[in-house]
């Protein structure tokens, strides 16, 4: 059995080693200062990702979810709204619209890009239809400038589901700047991760951008004085510190995980069945995942592991599949491109300071996945 040292999918160790020290530094100080909760490095982290996300707003929120539940609240939606959204992305993009009260519409993803297909959002407009929901999936935008011009036909308006793709861009346009607003996680896994649970919703509108502060905190924009009924989704002062640490290496992170990707493509050119990924014309990806496609990935996944690389599968079941949605009333076979890649999914080791020694015994054991028949 070929054996060899372990690889990790994700070797958040690696990214913390030279930040480690600083980062303890400034706890200690805010533990000093017992500003846990919106202390004034929320406000600096804010307008620092706002100028890297070439917005004119940031708000910091407590995840990713609910920078979209938040955006759509903000923007209006009404009980029974329409929304629409891809069938192959995580779960929260939908528990998103549901629990801000609208109505999920799933459509079917591209075969290129594994985002919107835009021909098969246009087929499922209506005039309920109030909303688009691209997701940037795996780090590659979606066909926005399409997106755009048919939600501008039918007076919707887009949210951007940018929680894989920061820094993302495509046909010039940069992720969570080309809707109305965008959302992003901070998951510690992404590819700018705090050091818990966190995200941001980034807006050109200022009055949207002050409805979800609002939102965010009880519904109050002044202290005691509750406009709505709100929640508690504030972006606390320590995940701010961290990701303002972090903030300014993440181009230099991503440019890394283009490399990594690029040499990939290089070493699995040709090897076995797998479907390598491609990108759009004029799409500049940040290679959140790298993810093959393979007639069997639970297989190849389970020989990578005994030989110690370690992979993903997001995700193997296309979310009109799940039980949380089958109220929708959708069978298998309704989104056969999302069904496919979801069976056929299988997410190889990519982070910032992989080693090509590593990509290298990745690629040699995948490929003794396949030559031993």
């Amino acid at each position: 059995m070929l054996q060899q040292t372990p690889i990790p999918f994700l070797d958040l160790r690696r990214l913390h080693e030279g930040l480690k020290e600083q980062l303890l530094d400034d706890i200690a100080e805010l533990i000093d200062s017992g500003a846990f909760i919106n202390g004034p490095q929320v406000r600096e982290f804010e307008s620092a990702f706002a100028t890297w996300a070439g917005s004119e707003h940031c708000v910091g929120v407590a995840s990713g979810l609910d920078a979209l539940r938040l955006a759509l609240l903000a923007a209006g939606i009404e009980e029974g709204d329409e929304v629409i959204v891809p069938a192959m992305t995580f779960v929260a993009t939908l528990e998103a619209v549901s629990q801000s009260g609208g109505r999920p519409v799933i459509v079917d993803v591209g075969e290129l890009d594994y985002n919107l297909d835009p021909a098969a959002v246009a087929a499922a407009i209506t005039p309920r239809t109030r909303f688009l929901l691209p997701v940037h999936l795996y780090g590659q935008l979606a066909d926005m400038r399409a997106l755009i011009a048919i939600a501008k036909r039918h007076d919707a308006a887009i949210v951007e589901d940018a929680c894989q793709a920061h820094g993302a861009e495509r046909d010039g346009l940069r992720a969570g700047s080309a809707g109305i607003a965008g959302a992003f996680s901070f998951y510690p896994g992404k590819n700018l991760g705090a050091i818990g649970d966190a995200g941001a919703l980034v807006t050109d509108d200022g009055d949207l951008a002050g409805r979800v502060r609002a939102l965010r905190e009880h519904g109050q924009s002044v202290k005691y004085e509750h406009a709505v009924a709100g929640y508690t989704a504030r972006l606390d002062t320590i995940q701010a510190i961290a990701l303002s640490h972090k903030l300014p290496l993440l181009d230099g992170w991503n440019e890394e995980r283009t490399d990594a990707a690029r040499r990939y493509g290089e070493l699995l050119d040709g090897v076995g069945d797998l479907t390598l990924p491609r990108s759009a014309p004029g799409s500049d990806p940040v290679w959140h995942l790298y993810v093959v496609r393979t007639t069997d990935p639970a297989a190849l996944g389970e020989f990578l592991a005994e030989r110690g690389v370690h992979t993903g599968r997001h995700y193997p079941q296309a979310v009109h599949l799940s039980q949380a949605y089958a109220s929708l009333g959708h069978r298998a076979g309704a989104f056969p491109v999302a069904e496919a890649i979801g069976t056929e999914a299988l997410s190889l080791p990519l982070f910032p300071g992989i080693t090509e020694a590593q990509q290298e015994a990745v690629a040699r054991t995948v490929a003794c996945y396949f030559d031993r028949g």
